[in-house]
């Protein structure tokens, strides 16, 4: 026991540096991801909810354009969207495989998509009572969207992208199979392909311990700014 025990030991401390540049690789996956889904994912989820029916921008052929968009990205599956991506990503980028920033890309679209959703869901869980107090202020509706939807919206927000990070970490570690680098390439090259299961074990376990603290970060945040 105690020698199995020192064996995996010693592994753990062969693989730490390539552990640690798979976590940062990961991060700069993690890092495009997050800014897409608050710079793009957010204002569509909004045109999406200000579009849609008997809402102040209700323009049926914006919202289904739009709505399109979010439900294709939404249903492909991942994999097969970063397959599909790549030779748009190697035309505009000039690598698709091997590079973290490379593999973004298609992070990015899925994060505008996935985030965009849970958006337009929470900005509908607003009480109405809040979106009349707002027109008979005769606010402007970037007003309405700073002062009052994204106010009385904020907790619900915070949790919609928590559990979107979750999900790009997920999407991270597919990138791992057509070389996009990150903690699930770390544990497909040195756990399962070398057949050295304790560090594809212990891959998955920081991996778990990452979203715990994401999910309790997030939580807790939007538990504060719920004052309701």
């Amino acid at each position: 026991m105690a020698e199995t025990l020192t064996g995996y030991i010693q592994r753990v401390v062969e693989y730490t540096p390539a552990l640690l540049e798979s976590l940062y690789e990961t991060g700069i996956m993690m890092m495009f991801a997050m800014v897409a889904a608050i710079s793009l994912g957010l204002p569509l989820g909004t045109i999406l909810f200000l579009a849609s029916k008997g809402n102040p921008l209700e323009n049926k052929f914006l919202y289904q354009i739009a709505n399109i968009f979010v439900n294709i990205v939404r249903s492909f599956p991942f994999l097969l969207l970063v397959v599909v991506m790549q030779p748009l990503i190697r035309y505009f980028y000039g690598r698709a495989t091997g590079d973290p920033v490379a593999a973004s890309f298609p992070m990015m679209v899925i994060a505008i998509a996935l985030y965009a959703r849970f958006v337009e869901q929470s900005l509908h869980d607003v009480p109405k009572g809040v979106l009349e107090t707002a027109r008979s202020m005769g606010v402007t509706t970037p007003q309405l969207v700073w002062k009052f939807l994204y106010v009385e919206a904020r907790s619900s927000l915070i949790i919609g992208f928590t559990t979107a990070f979750v999900s790009f970490i997920s999407y991270s570690t597919i990138m791992g199979v057509v070389g996009g680098g990150g903690i699930g390439d770390f544990a497909i090259r040195y756990g399962y392909q070398r057949y050295e299961t304790d560090i594809m074990y212990t891959s998955v376990i920081v991996i778990i311990i990452f979203v715990i603290f994401i999910q309790w970060l997030g939580l807790k945040l939007a538990a504060k700014l719920d004052k309701r």
